[in-house]
């Protein structure tokens, strides 16, 4: 076991920054979307790895892939029946890569590749790389057939780079399987359940028995139900411990738990059955949307969405209808000490939100309407807030309806004012893009934002970069760099917090960086919206203090060539004086001088431009510590432009720089 130095945060309740480099703070989805029913996240950043590994147990045939798998170049496909776990399977595979059990490897990928579309960047894989390809979601064998192609594409550059992939193939397609894949595929068991339910609950610190696992309701759930339900219904038996109202013991904390997996549904369509009214129906959607949100503010909402699905207000004063608390007590909600409204059963508001969604699908547009509203109360907590969102967001991915969500994004980023992001667009954008069906969705509708929008309001942009570095980023790094791209680009302050963003993105992972400089040459050579501003991102890009430690010499000289082949501009400046300073500061960076002369290809107003900065960082008082840098520069110049070296310790020669 290698020593390292290293935190680890169990169940962190505010932001934690592990590591260097910037730390961004923002509203979204925390980890609890590993036990979101119909919500599976894309996310697999280390974090999250970690956090699936501690509770990870290995279904059969696992032990077989792990072993084809850890040969470079080897691609391992898995077969399985859904909710087995094969994604979970996947991702914990190719986790297991990497010194002292799984950590990361500086410059490693871990990447999930898109299924279908086109790819906007092409793969290059690196040796020793891990890619997950999650073809699960494929249901009709043209779609399937297409991913083959791909397949067959992405096996061959992983192959051929020493890079590891591991593929989820889809269910009931196995008559479209390619025999040539037949030698590369493992076919995967269904993990014990009760070892997943008593994983889950330990990792909790749960106080029970092996005894208090052994009812005959658990094992039929255990044996029958898919891993993500038991994940959940680990999650309740937790959220019912953590409520405290619930009694003391695990055993109460279990049945109630058994009672929202089995029983809830059923209890809520017979409640709605009995409950004809229209304020009724609304004040259980309400209260199931706003739980735990201080009753006025519910009773405000709720009304709201009277308005909204256009219900008429009783012709009698309020006084004379029945009062709040009695309407409240009737539906079996109750409000605790803090004012706060919830409803009397454990994970009852997850199945009233289920049942209208599923069951009333003519009022959707309106619940989308009104929940665009609503969630700007007056009153309401950033927490509260967020948490309406991601309730709205479940419901309305798990119908099928991503553009619900994004449409609520686009509308509470474009009222945003001041710097800061809306909470709640971002909290609802994140979910879109973690989402297992509907990421992809999400993905093409933020680049079709950036890339063919001529406006976008300053809110807009800032969401969108916000998602970019804080979840794009982790999950398909390659995509957030466009996306930054096409909005730093842009004109406004919001997009020069983008052109930040995408420097600070690029500058941390060499490979980026190296797709930044070659997108950015290319632009500025096509012209596209002008060569002026991905100029102008190259010559900031190729400064000293973006550049990753040791410097790319290669990227930086192809990225140097493009900017010393524009007329000369005030933007070289920083550029060449960033160098400098660093040569001035480090003498092994002094390669620096001669590839940026070697990049100006010989021409004279170049070099004459070079020799002008180089006179202005030196200063008249020629100062000693840059007076022999100076000179080495001159040297390189003067050997380009006049063949001759002998002047390597004398001033500048002054000239007119050609106009």
């Amino acid at each position: 076991m290698t020593e390292q130095d290293r935190v680890t945060v169990n169940d962190p309740r505010g932001p934690v920054n592990n590591g260097e480099g910037h730390q961004y703070v923002y509203y979204g989805v925390g980890t609890d979307w590993m036990i979101r029913r119909g919500v599976e996240s894309l996310r697999i950043t280390r974090e999250d790895r970690v956090h699936l590994a501690n509770r990870f147990v290995p279904p059969t045939g696992y032990r077989v892939a792990a072993d084809r798998l850890e040969k470079p170049g080897s691609v391992v496909l898995l077969e399985g029946r859904p909710g087995s776990g094969r994604r979970a399977a996947a991702i914990m595979l190719l986790h297991g890569f990497g010194e002292d059990g799984g950590a990361d490897e500086e410059g490693v990928r871990f990447e999930e590749l898109p299924v279908t579309g086109k790819d906007e960047n092409p793969l290059i894989p690196g040796m020793g790389d891990r890619f997950l390809l999650d073809l699960s979601g494929i249901a009709d064998e043209e779609t399937y057939d297409k991913a083959q192609r791909r397949l067959a594409v992405r096996r061959s550059q992983v192959q051929e780079a020493g890079a590891h992939m591991v593929v989820v193939l889809p269910s009931g397609m196995e008559h479209a399987h390619p025999p040539d894949l037949e030698l590369h595929t493992v076919r995967l068991g269904r993990p014990r359940g009760i070892a997943v339910i008593t994983r889950y609950l330990r990792m909790d610190r749960m106080p029970f028995r092996p005894a208090d696992l052994r009812s005959a309701d658990l094992q039929h759930l255990c044996d029958r139900s898919p891993m993500w339900e038991l994940a959940r219904l680990a999650g309740l038996v937790r959220a019912a411990r953590d409520s405290g109202r619930f009694g003391a013991d695990f055993a109460g904390w279990l049945d109630q738990a058994m009672h929202a997996v089995t029983d809830r549904a059923g209890e809520v369509g017979r409640q709605v059955a009995s409950v004809r009214t229209t304020p009724e129906r609304a004040l259980l959607l309400a209260t199931a949307m706003f739980e735990e949100v201080r009753a006025d503010i519910v009773y405000e909402a709720w009304h709201g969405l009277m308005k909204t699905v256009r219900h008429e207000e009783e012709t009698t004063t309020e006084l004379a209808r029945t009062d709040f608390g009695e309407r409240l007590a009737g539906l079996g909600i109750e409000r605790d000490p803090d004012g706060r409204l919830r409803f009397e059963r454990l994970a009852y508001a997850d199945a009233v939100r289920t049942y209208f969604w599923a069951n009333f699908p003519g009022v959707r547009d309106d619940l989308r309407d009104w929940i665009g509203r609503a969630a700007g109360l007056r009153g309401l907590t950033t927490d509260d807030r967020v948490n309406i969102v991601v309730r709205f967001g479940e419901r309305a991915l798990a119908a099928g309806q991503p553009d619900h969500l994004f449409d609520l994004v686009a509308r509470w980023a474009n009222r945003a004012t001041g710097t800061p992001c809306d909470p709640r667009a971002v909290a609802a954008l994140e979910l879109g893009l973690g989402h297992e069906r509907f990421g992809g969705w999400f993905r093409k509708r933020m680049y079709e934002c950036v890339a063919r929008s001529s406006f976008l309001s300053d809110g807009l942009v800032r969401v969108l970069t916000t998602a970019c570095v804080q979840s794009l980023s982790a999950t398909h790094p390659d995509q957030a760099v466009v996306r930054l791209h096409y909005l730093a680009v842009r004109k406004g302050e919001a997009a020069r917090e983008a052109q930040l963003a995408l420097l600070d993105l690029a500058s941390r992972d060499r490979r980026l960086y190296r797709l930044l400089i070659d997108r950015l040459r290319d632009r500025a050579r096509r012209g596209q919206h002008g060569p002026e501003p991905h100029l102008q991102l190259l010559t900031h890009l190729l400064r000293s203090d973006r550049a990753p430690d040791p410097p790319p010499w290669p990227d930086l000289f192809l990225g140097w060539g493009a900017v010393f082949s524009q007329p000369p501009t005030e933007l070289w400046n920083p550029l060449v004086s960033s160098w400098l300073n660093a040569v001035a500061g480090d003498s092994t960076r002094r390669m620096a001088l001669d590839l940026m002369v070697g990049a100006t290809r010989g021409r004279a107003v170049a070099l004459h431009r070079l020799y002008t900065i180089t006179c202005g960082w030196a200063g008249s008082a020629r100062h000693p510590s840059r007076a022999a840098v100076a000179a080495l520069f001159w040297q390189y110049i003067d050997h380009v432009q006049y063949g001759r070296t002998e002047r390597a310790d004398a001033g500048p020669r002054i000239t007119e720089e050609p106009q």
